[in-house]
């Protein structure tokens, strides 16, 4: 989280949008799309506070475009590839999943990050 020299606070997350349908040649498609999600005042405090990896979220909002082009920001990765990137203004977030869930998905990630690193190669 971070503060505009006026003094009000903002915070940035990602969101993922998951979709999954059969195409015509009868192949299961799975596609994610993400969001860059920028939330402002005391909604920013507290999804700074409360949100996690893996948590769920409703986001109503804004979609903001480049001024440039009018559609996502796009922009180079490190690794010189394009990129496009999709951005929200919150006016809303709503938390969608417990405490509890979160703490199980942050559990189950860590569990999978400690297998990982037992791996020799």
């Amino acid at each position: 989280m971070r503060y505009t020299p006026s003094g009000q606070a903002v915070t940035n997350f990602s969101v993922a949008t998951n979709r999954q349908y059969t195409a015509s040649d009868g192949q299961q498609v799975k596609e994610t799309v993400w969001f860059r999600v920028s939330a402002w005042g005391r909604q920013a405090e507290t999804c700074n506070q409360f949100l996690r990896q893996g948590s769920r979220v409703l986001v109503e909002g804004r979609l903001t475009s480049d001024p440039a082009t009018g559609g996502p920001r796009i922009w180079t990765r490190q690794d010189g590839t394009s990129a496009a990137s999709f951005e929200v203004s919150a006016a809303t977030v709503r938390f969608l999943s417990t405490r509890q869930e979160d703490e199980a998905y942050q559990a189950s990630s860590l569990m999978d990050q400690q297998d990982d690193d037992d791996i020799p190669f």
